[in-house]
């Protein structure tokens, strides 16, 4: 039997839009994650298994080993910032933006502004590198409705159809980055299991159209 790999992936829209580039790969879960409660899911192919995680620890699961390979969105791959990681392929999955957001009549002033986001190092680094000072606020959640209860005056947050935005008065002010999910794996991984996971990422590609 050939070296067992574990993919790393997350529930929701990540992963159902990865099934079929899996599937390409000759990969396909046994397994539903929205109805098991198994948190390791197996395939058709008894060497390779599936763990399901949070988004945000996708790319650490990736990272030091506990995963081979792994979906994760550039976002998280940006604020994890990608230490020992591998980022072979763009997936064009799960595509938006990550903007800059904040109340349409109010252009971003430039006497340090407070920025609510789960984005902290991007948005740090994304301020710092146009010399402005902003206070960073960390939220996990709603990141609306921080400028409507004046607890920041703009937020980071990834963007897709900005319907959200829009219905609490919002409206996209700068664009930080495009996003899209992407195929990371371990550097240990690519070394000890090159022709496998090489052979992968060569399906998968066809199937995305590179």
């Amino acid at each position: 039997m050939a070296a067992p790999l574990t993919i790393a992936l997350s529930k929701g829209r990540i992963f159902q839009e990865t099934l079929p580039l899996l599937a390409a790969a000759g990969i396909v879960p046994t397994d539903d994650p929205e109805t098991s409660r198994k948190l390791i899911l197996d395939t058709d192919q008894p060497d390779v298994k599936l763990v399901i995680i949070r988004a945000t620890d996708v790319p650490t699961y990736v990272q030091y080993g506990a995963a081979d390979l792994g979906v994760a969105g550039k976002d998280v791959l940006l604020e994890h910032g990608g230490e020992g990681l591998y980022e072979p392929l763009d997936l064009r999955i799960a595509r938006c933006r990550l903007m800059v957001a904040g109340r349409p009549d109010q252009p971003l002033r430039w006497h340090r502004p407070r920025i609510a986001t789960k984005f902290v190092n991007i948005a740090r680094r994304y301020f710092a590198d146009q010399g402005r000072q902003v206070e960073i606020i960390k939220l996990y959640g709603s990141m609306e409705l921080a400028p409507l209860v004046g607890l920041a005056d703009y937020i980071v947050d990834v963007v897709d159809t900005g319907n959200t935005l829009k219905a609490n008065g919002l409206a996209p002010l700068e664009h930080i980055a495009d996003i899209s999910s992407r195929l990371i794996v371990n550097k240990a991984a690519m070394k000890m299991k090159h022709a496998r996971i090489k052979a992968i990422t060569a399906r998968m590609a066809v199937a995305v159209g590179d």
